[in-house]
């Protein structure tokens, strides 16, 4: 598959009163045409900052993009998000690339109608009158689920569900037929039930339109059957980065085993009682900078080199990579690290 997008060393920092927060520190990745790439890893382990950078989200001060390139292909041949204006990056954001934000409640406007936002995002990225927006709207609201489409189009968004909001926010983010739609943990504040119902319309809208996806997820047991890939991040780097299937069977990062781990699992017997792992310790602290395995002080398996040098992403099997010094199958220190 060709890529869409490349990302390469990209270090995000934010210039506080208490010091610099090294938010990101040399985050790096591929996403191909129409992949499902799924983020996950635990609060403050770079997963938005990284996105975020991506499409100028970033406040900035107190946020600096200090390093990396972003090449987005969309047909005009590659782009670096990172070196683009305000106003080139704006017309990108919303219309080529799409963003799903985890709380539609904060992210729409109280004081507009549900249509005439989702027209207004038609309005600025597409050539179209106001009627052919309004009718694409209505149209967009009865395929991502929402009923009487014509007449909910006049609704305020404090008329909408939780379920229904986020709905909207997939509406609206899918409008424009973009290549790429960035979905920042959309379903966590919901039900378990709605959850499942916005994945699977997710799902659906990704075969339609032929969109990549890139999911972010603090739950790997969320994202399994919907992701093709999945990249696990920790401390503000890519620990680990594998196919979903393998990551699952053979992971390779003490981190990734942690994860995998506190997923409770539905073949507890009476005989065996499931015991969940417990990833022991604190993450780390981001005011410092980073000279070692951030994963080491919680780590197991950690060793004198692990507290010295910053592990590498290193091939361990096709697609399959890992910033790890030590071989946790082979229970010894990698001999290719």
């Amino acid at each position: 598959m060709r890529p869409i997008l490349q990302v390469r060393n990209l270090v995000t920092r934010f210039y506080s009163v208490d010091g610099v927060v090294h938010a990101l520190n040399g985050v790096s990745f591929d996403l191909a045409e129409g992949e499902t790439l799924a983020v996950v890893g635990e609060s403050g382990s770079g997963k938005s900052v990284t996105m975020l950078s991506l499409v100028g989200l970033i406040p900035q001060p107190p946020g600096r993009i200090e390093a990396g390139e972003a090449i987005f292909y969309n047909g005009h041949g590659g782009q670096d998000l990172l070196k683009l204006s305000d106003k080139e990056i704006r017309q990108i954001r919303g219309g080529e690339i799409g963003f799903i934000f985890q709380d539609p409640l904060s992210s729409l406007n109280p004081t507009m109608t549900i249509g005439r936002q989702i027209t207004e995002a038609i309005a600025e990225h597409m050539q179209v009158s106001q009627t052919e927006a309004r009718r694409r709207a209505v149209e967009l609201l009865a395929h991502v689920g929402i009923s009487d489409a014509e007449a909910r189009y006049q609704n305020y968004p404090h008329q909408f569900s939780g379920g229904m909001r986020q709905r909207v926010m997939i509406a609206i983010a899918v409008a424009c037929l973009p290549k790429i739609v960035i979905a920042d943990e959309p379903t966590t504040a919901l039900d378990v039930t709605i959850q499942a119902q916005i994945i699977e319309l997710v799902k659906r809208l990704r075969d339609t339109i032929g969109m990549a996806i890139i999911w972010i997820s603090h739950d790997l047991g969320v994202v399994a059957g919907l992701a093709d890939r999945v990249l696990v991040m920790y401390g503000g780097m890519v620990v680990e980065n594998a196919p979903v299937d393998d990551l699952y069977e053979r992971p390779q990062h003490p981190y990734t085993l942690g994860l995998l781990g506190a997923i409770p699992s539905l073949e507890e017997s009476d005989d065996e009682p499931q015991r969940l792992v417990n990833i022991k310790g604190s993450p780390p602290n981001l005011l410092q900078e980073l000279k070692r395995c951030p994963f080491a002080r919680r780590c197991p398996f950690a060793f004198e080199r692990c507290w010295q040098e910053i592990p590498p992403l290193l091939a361990v099997r096709e697609r399959h990579e890992v910033a790890c010094f030590y071989d946790v199958e082979k229970g010894r220190p990698r001999d290719d690290a």
